[in-house]
């Protein structure tokens, strides 16, 4: 049955709070919860939707979030579902930020993440074998998979390069081996295995396809909603330029963010800290722990620069800093908005065209290669904090509770809301244990 709005409300500010783990963890979470246990949308609809978001510049599980909601419920759904995944991040950021400018850091938070990182990982790992048993469906999928996987965790090569280089496979391999129309049998199975979902890829979302005068109405609501606050800035605010330069920056910012937090953040370091001068090198790298230990999108981290900036740009000013971040925030989200509510209603006539689900499938195998590097690249931060692969720089206690926490949510199911807060407590438990040791 279709949830009500009410249900999905209570369910998009739930993983506002939990979503740790960067994309792979959030994906992940969604993926659990939505498609296994809530069956609100089956996986190939989820997978349809999740490889149009991996396209697009833009933190995807956020806009993976705003496109489910949009199915789900229209406009005031994708609206709702994507702010609700960065909102409480905003708060628990602001918060963070005005206590790192004021008290320091705060030894008992790191202490409660050192339990919820490994769980995550956990997570992202469990997410790997479900998505890849699903995605990786021929040896063409497979080495796609382990190309990619090669190609960013070895070679550095930037995310959107692969995703670009799948999509050339698919086509290459599309026109050297067509393949055959899907037999019954095969049909008969696919429906089958959407059986008991209320979003299929059968499901006729209303509202689909182009139309001029929607388009017309969204792009003159974007310009609106981005102008805006610029008024607002000059009516009000004593310096002007400083919120123009700070909303064109995060919006260009906003659209670039080709393959997640890390990639744009070269670029935002550079301005914010070389030639704005609103933070220092120091302050960006705790800047970037902040961003990595509260729930949400990492590209929050962006948050924390403008906070940084309006802080230091007003001399000292707690409120100016808190409007820096909150102004930063909306600038780096609208795109996302935009690029959802503008392209779902247009990608959704696409699930059934045979060329582009082939592309998509080979592009599904990329992102599989991606996530296992993700779960490499935080495995290894997580067991080996200093950097060093060796069994005496290994952490135990990490290593443990990712084990169990494998055996919790593999083995006996354990709700994953729940084991999220028994590892934040163990985490906080065990600092509480070394600090009193020490």
């Amino acid at each position: 049955m279709k949830p009500t709005f009410a249900e999905a409300l209570r369910f998009w500010l739930k993983l506002g709070f939990m979503s740790f783990g960067g994309p792979a963890g959030q994906i992940a979470i969604m993926h659990t919860v939505l498609v296994e246990q809530k069956r609100w949308i089956s996986d190939a609809k989820f997978l349809h939707a999740l490889n149009y978001c991996m396209l697009l510049p833009g933190p995807e599980a956020q806009q993976l979030a705003t496109y489910i909601g949009w199915l789900l419920h229209g406009t005031r759904g994708g609206l709702v579902a994507g702010i609700l995944f960065v909102l409480p991040s905003v708060f628990i950021l602001l918060a963070l930020s005005l206590l790192y400018v004021t008290v320091g850091t705060l030894p008992a938070l790191q202490g409660v993440f050192m339990g919820l990182k490994p769980a995550v990982v956990a997570i992202i790992l469990l997410a790997l074998v479900k998505i890849g048993q699903k995605s990786l469906l021929s040896p063409l999928h497979y080495a796609v998979a382990g190309a990619s996987f090669v190609g960013i965790f070895f070679l550095n090569i930037p995310f959107p390069l692969l995703i670009i280089g799948a999509a050339g496979v698919a086509l290459v391999a599309r026109r050297l081996f067509p393949v055959p129309a899907a037999t019954a049998a095969v049909q008969a199975r696919a429906a089958q295995a959407e059986e008991g979902y209320f979003l299929t890829t059968r499901t006729v979302v209303p509202g689909t396809g182009f139309s001029g005068p929607r388009l017309l109405r969204q792009a003159v609501a974007a310009g609106v909603l981005w102008v805006l606050p610029l008024g607002l800035f000059r009516l009000f605010a004593s310096d002007f330029g400083f919120w123009r330069g700070l909303s064109v920056f995060f919006t260009q910012a906003a659209l670039v963010t080709f393959g997640g937090a890390y990639a744009v953040l070269p670029y935002v370091a550079q301005v914010s800290v070389a030639k704005l001068h609103w933070l220092t090198q120091g302050q960006m790298l705790d800047g970037l722990a902040l961003g990595e230990t509260t729930p949400g999108p990492l590209i929050m981290v962006l948050a924390f620069v403008g906070f940084m900036g309006g802080y230091t740009h007003f001399g000292g000013s707690l409120a100016f800093g808190a409007l820096g971040l909150l102004s930063t925030t909306y600038y780096t989200f609208l795109p996302c908005f935009v690029f959802i509510l503008v392209g779902a209603p247009l990608i959704e006539r696409t699930q059934h065209n045979a060329s582009l689900k082939a592309v998509l499938s080979i592009i599904t195998a990329a992102v599989v290669g991606v996530v296992l590097n993700l779960a490499v690249y935080l495995g290894r931060a997580v067991l080996f904090p200093a950097g060093h692969l060796s069994v005496a720089q290994l952490h135990g206690p990490s290593l443990a509770w990712l084990l169990v926490s494998v055996v919790a949510l593999y083995r006996f199911k354990v709700n994953m809301i729940r084991w999220i807060g028994v590892s934040a407590a163990a985490g906080l438990l065990y600092y509480l244990v070394a600090a009193y040791v020490g």
